[in-house]
């Protein structure tokens, strides 16, 4: 049972998915004086994108998406994206491994669990390019460990369901790093949810819709929402405002009027998995599998072929499918997109469009595929896939940024805060590497928003939560390697 809804809090969450979670707990971390109020649409926390199975529920740490990993016109590997994906998700594991030290989760393995992370591509263009870039990751000690074979025999060793009943003659390569993790992001957002809610000064309120975001007279932030069901009106006056409503998170930008937002638009992603819940099936494959994107389609529909342990029950899942939808939410509306167009985000949106033509149709053919035209692009990675023995489920929606950059609208695909001048409202837009760097967010909040208590009265507290902060694990490898022994081991991945 949360606290009563105060008039005054200190914080207000919009939005109960796991960045609003983290950000939370990180904050009644630093100080358990502060009195938060949550407002959620829906009957429960985490049932948007943190919902297990509205995402694939990788720890992306960058070993096996090769979307991070671009290629130079000299054939060469640029790792630095994958650098800055790997080392936020170690800023996560501190965090993670910190609420499990105080007792705020009880057993990690109800979250996070160990997976091996594997590449896997065909045709000696695509071997070329993997081949590079392990070169260029395995050199760096952020990916120490990784390995790389064209050896069909491994592969199958690795994973079997990949190299049953494929054709053995042409070119393959594969990587694994066994640092890899699934995580259940919906659980470790109930996990802290629970934790929180029956602390003294927390307040969450389920079937509540925000509604209303202005500044008040002494600046502060006027906070409305209205109760589903009963339509009844609640409002409050807060001192700090967190927007971690997914897809929503855009609505909420706009409703404040910052100028900072000014321009800001949203690109709709719909996803498709094909699921197989066989144990048997699903006992024979222990790997996160990912390939290359087909060309035009979006970073997020990099198929994959997964473990996936949810409520302690292995399933494998396949996809995604990308598609388009105006919803900016899975639960939200079909007026989404065109109730958010705006003077200021019209000529943005348009340019991206003229600009992504091909990223418009690819999604478009996604849209109208057949059920067996999605189960050949399975049969790519596993090849005596029965088709009886894979559903389709749908994902949660993914929106992704549109912005201006030098006068001319962008389409930006990754996580993003924009905040107000005053830094007394925040906001998380964009999609993956999304939850997996939850904690970093965080993090970058306080340290953006609170960096004058951060400065003084919260510096112990937060090098108690991460006890490696201020260093650099992209350049400092005993940092890296120790923090990584010691998450792993209370993590126990």
């Amino acid at each position: 049972m949360s606290s009563p809804l105060p008039e005054r809090p200190d914080i207000v969450l919009i939005g109960a998915g796991v960045m609003s979670a983290s950000f939370a707990a990180l904050i009644r971390s630093l100080d358990p004086a502060l009195s938060i109020a949550a407002f959620e649409t829906l009957d429960a926390c985490g049932l948007e994108s943190s919902q297990a199975w509205n995402n694939a529920g990788t720890g992306h740490a960058a070993y096996c998406e090769l979307n991070y990993t671009s290629q130079r016109p000299d054939g060469s590997v640029d790792i630095s994206k994958a650098l800055d994906v790997n080392t936020e998700f170690d800023i996560s594991r501190q965090l993670w491994a910190h609420w499990v030290r105080e007792g705020w989760i009880d057993d990690p393995a109800r979250f996070i669990r160990t997976c091996p992370h594997m590449s896997f591509v065909w045709g000696q263009k695509n071997v070329a390019f993997l081949r590079a870039r392990y070169d260029a990751m395995s050199a760096h000690h952020c990916f120490a460990g990784m390995e790389y074979t064209e050896d069909p025999d491994i592969i199958a060793q690795w994973a079997p369901l990949v190299m049953q009943g494929r054709d053995r003659t042409q070119p393959l390569a594969a990587t694994r790093t066994m640092a890899g993790t699934d995580v259940d992001f919906g659980a470790l957002t109930r996990a802290l949810f629970g934790h929180l809610a029956p602390m003294g000064g927390m307040s969450v309120q389920y079937r509540h819709q925000v509604t209303g975001l202005s500044r008040e007279a002494d600046g502060r932030w006027r906070v409305t929402a209205r109760e589903i069901g009963t339509g009844k009106t609640v409002s409050v006056s807060a001192g700090f405002v967190f927007v971690g409503a997914g897809g929503a998170a855009l609505k909420m930008l706009q409703a404040a009027h910052l100028p900072e937002a000014h321009g800001y638009a949203g690109f709709p992603v719909s996803g498709q998995w094909l699921r197989c819940d066989d144990p048997d099936l699903a006992a024979r494959h222990f790997a996160k599998v990912y390939g290359k994107a087909a060309v035009g389609s979006p970073p997020m529909s990099v198929p994959h072929l997964d473990t996936r342990v949810i409520d302690g029950r292995r399933y494998l899942l396949f996809g995604p499918y990308a598609g388009f939808t105006t919803k900016f939410l899975k639960r939200g509306s079909w007026t989404d997109l065109p109730g958010a167009a705006r003077p200021d985000n019209i000529l943005p949106m348009i340019q991206v469009g003229m600009d992504n033509v091909a990223l418009v149709k690819y999604l478009v053919e996604q849209v109208v595929q057949s059920d067996s035209q999605r189960f050949s692009a399975l049969l790519d990675y596993f090849p005596d896939a029965a088709q009886p023995q894979w559903e389709r489920a749908v994902a949660g929606q993914r929106v992704q940024i549109i912005k201006k950059e030098n006068g001319r609208g962008v389409l930006k695909f990754g996580t993003e805060i924009v905040r107000a001048g005053d830094n007394s409202l925040v906001a998380v837009l964009g999609a993956s590497p999304g939850a997996s760097i939850a904690g970093s967010i965080a993090l970058q909040v306080v340290e953006t928003c609170f960096g004058d208590r951060l400065a003084s009265e919260w510096r112990d507290a937060l090098l108690k939560i991460f006890p490696f902060y201020g260093r650099d694990f992209k350049t400092d490898a005993e940092a890296c390697m120790a923090s990584r022994h010691d998450t792993g081991a209370v993590l126990h991945i």
